[in-house]
């Protein structure tokens, strides 16, 4: 094989466009492409001049060509109604498009308990007949051990909702930079073995007859990656297709294909997605880039059901939304803000129960106040700095603050948050809690959604960029949010 180089001048005959006056700026360029032949012209002279065609041949293919445009217009205007073929229509007979009420009612996403433990057996159990790293055997072992605790993390929570959807027959994909074995090494949906020559995939083998499941580390390419899994979750509708960034912050390299498609094509065109984007989000410390998966920017394109917007705080609740994707007739984007430091957290588990009888939660009420009605502060938050905000009121003891996690910011889970904060006494104080400066996150949202404008909000100062650079600044920051949330003198 040889490589072939084309080296091709094209022009536009009238400008950028028909509307367009190209000679306001270049003149003499197009002083010149006015006089020249058009490309149908040229060939033909030159074909002709060659002995290869003739004059009369040549006038006649014209003439019958022009003829066909002209039979084909009568046609186009004896029809009375132009029937357009919907996109996809067969694969999207059965998929409707959302109401408000498929945000109100929980879905059913729970599954058998005696397949969940069939399943995360499967998936912590590695072959005897290969030889994989130590560190490697080490973590299995402790995914193993989650079993019998009945207390499992956030990548057991993860892997088993992919599991359950293989097994269901729903062909699972999941492309994102380094994405086999996750950016913080919490999934490794692949195994290597000890000498490099071998992988091994537990997703690949649950037994039975599943349906696929891909993993794929995909090139540092946003724009194009995503791009290409959102045509690919069009055509899928049955399967989940996931793409994950490897921090929330690097999707805006993709910016474009969330606002022209995956935002607006529901309303644009009647297009139908399922599209998964996985966005690790949260402040620890790791500057403007490592931060912050841009909240903000999903909830202002947030409008007429076209998203869904989540930010889970267990693992039952990150396994019942993804499985939520394919258990309703309805298909809708969702983009998740994946927790990073919760991946190893000692309290973020879920119990067996959580899976196997569980439903996904919008808003998770309170679990440690007996007596909701000498509560004085109600604490409105979503994500990660629900653990801090708990751990800080565990140590203050203080009885007199209630946290209220809010899992789903769009829809907005109006309903099912006032059926929780109906027990709270009416002057009680409502304060919006996030990490993230006041000008960006869910502050502005959620207290246009409650419409209440007595909500307090607290969280960094307004700022131009998502996160500090200092870790100190940080943290410095960071105390200072969850002292102003659990200070009830502090006004």
């Amino acid at each position: 094989n040889i490589d072939v180089f084309i080296d091709l001048l094209s022009y536009r005959k009238y400008g950028h466009n028909e509307g367009d006056e190209p000679r306001f700026t270049q003149p003499e360029l197009y002083d010149i492409i006015a006089k020249h032949k058009n490309p149908r012209d040229i060939y033909a002279e030159k074909l002709i001049g060659e002995g290869v065609i003739t004059r009369q041949a040549f006038e006649e293919r014209v003439e019958a060509f022009q003829q066909q445009l002209d039979e084909a217009y009568e046609v186009s205007l004896s029809t009375s109604q132009l029937n357009l073929q919907p996109f996809f229509a067969e694969k999207y007979k059965d998929i409707r498009f959302p109401e408000a009420a498929d945000f109100e009612t929980p879905a059913e996403t729970r599954i058998p308990k005696e397949l969940f433990l069939q399943l995360a057996e499967r998936i912590t159990t590695l072959p005897r007949e290969m030889k994989f790293f130590n560190k490697t055997v080490r973590l299995f072992a402790q995914r193993a051990a989650m079993i019998s605790e009945d207390s499992y993390d956030w990548a057991m929570g993860e892997l088993m909702a992919y599991a359950s959807l293989a097994w269901e027959k729903h062909a699972v994909r999941l492309s994102g930079q380094d994405s086999e074995r996750g950016t913080f090494s919490h999934r490794h949906a692949e195994i290597i073995t000890e000498d490099g020559k071998d992988k091994y995939f537990p997703l690949k083998n649950l037994g039975g007859e599943q349906a696929a499941v891909r993993v794929y580390n995909s090139p540092l390419n946003e724009y194009g990656i995503l791009g290409f899994e959102y045509g690919y979750s069009l055509a899928h509708p049955e399967g989940l297709t996931i793409w994950e960034a490897q921090f929330g912050d690097f999707y805006n390299v993709g910016q474009v294909v969330v606002d022209q498609y995956i935002a607006a094509a529901q309303e644009k065109w009647g297009i139908k997605s399922g599209l998964v984007m996985l966005l690790p989000h949260g402040y620890e410390g790791q500057g403007a880039d490592h931060s912050s998966g841009r909240i903000e920017r999903f909830l202002t394109l947030c409008a007429n059901l076209n998203l869904q917007v989540v930010n889970c705080t267990t693992p039952a609740n990150f396994f019942h939304v993804l499985r939520r994707q394919l258990h309703r007739d309805i298909r809708v984007p969702l983009i998740v803000f994946t927790p990073k430091s919760l991946l190893r957290h000692p309290e973020c588990t879920s119990s067996l129960a959580e899976f196997t009888e569980g439903a996904f939660r919008e808003v998770i009420g309170e679990t440690a106040i007996s007596n909701p009605s000498k509560v004085k502060r109600l604490l409105l938050c979503s994500g990660k700095i629900y653990y801090e905000l708990e751990a800080a009121r565990r140590e203050a003891g203080n009885d007199a603050l209630s946290i209220i996690r809010i899992e789903q910011l769009y829809p907005f889970p109006a309903k099912q948050l006032h059926e929780l904060t109906a027990q709270y006494p009416a002057d009680v104080e409502r304060v919006w809690v996030q990490e993230e400066p006041l000008n960006m996150g869910a502050a502005a949202f959620v207290k246009q959604q409650l419409g209440d404008c007595h909500l307090r909000l607290i969280g960094r100062p307004a700022s131009g960029v998502t996160a500090e650079g200092l870790t100190a600044q940080h943290k410095i920051n960071q105390a200072a949010i969850i002292q102003q949330a659990i200070d009830i003198a502090t006004h």
